[in-house]
């Protein structure tokens, strides 16, 4: 399987592409719900944006690369962390993530704030429709791309090495 082209993005670059979310919106959230780990900093750089001071975290985790041939990418996940319904209830919700890949990830914490009774939309940096497994788009981003994008917080985190060794985008 052909490797993906990569491309490493900047914490300036990555300041534009959320000063491009907010005038994007529809409407006004009453609360952010920020996909853990790259999630955090898109998430809370917009809460500041916006004003948005409620805000949650979420994580899912989906079954081992092993099992994709007998689910075929399309399992769903355990949800290690998120809110209580009664916090996202009757709520606009901003979901927010790094980047849709497949869309599995993005669309399950949608799913769950639905069936907690909020109203969701999703949010993230990079859209890339070239790898999309669903019938549905993030209902906001700031770029399409067909990279895998590694962002500055990774590199800062592991250093670029492993960043760019690692076969990653499973978003």
């Amino acid at each position: 399987m052909e490797q993906p082209r990569k491309e490493i993005i900047s914490w300036r670059e990555v300041n534009k592409l959320v000063s491009l979310l907010p005038p994007q919106f529809e409407t006004e959230f009453d609360t952010i719900v920020m996909i853990t780990p790259n999630g955090i900093i898109p998430g809370g750089i917009l809460a500041a944006l916006t004003g948005i001071d409620d805000l949650h975290i979420a994580k899912v985790e989906f079954p081992p690369e092993a099992n994709h041939k007998k689910t075929k990418l399309f399992s769903w996940p355990t949800f290690n962390l998120f809110p209580d319904n009664q916090q996202l209830e009757r709520k606009k919700v901003l979901v927010v993530n790094n980047a849709w890949g497949s869309g599995r990830t993005t669309w399950a914490i949608n799913k769950q704030v639905e069936s907690a009774g909020g109203s969701p939309c999703t949010c993230v940096l990079h859209y890339n429709p070239y790898r999309n497994l669903l019938k549905y788009q993030p209902d906001y981003y700031g770029a399409i791309t067909d990279a895998y994008i590694i962002y500055p917080w990774e590199i800062d985190l592991q250093g670029p090495e492993p960043v760019l060794l690692k076969n990653g985008g499973r978003g």
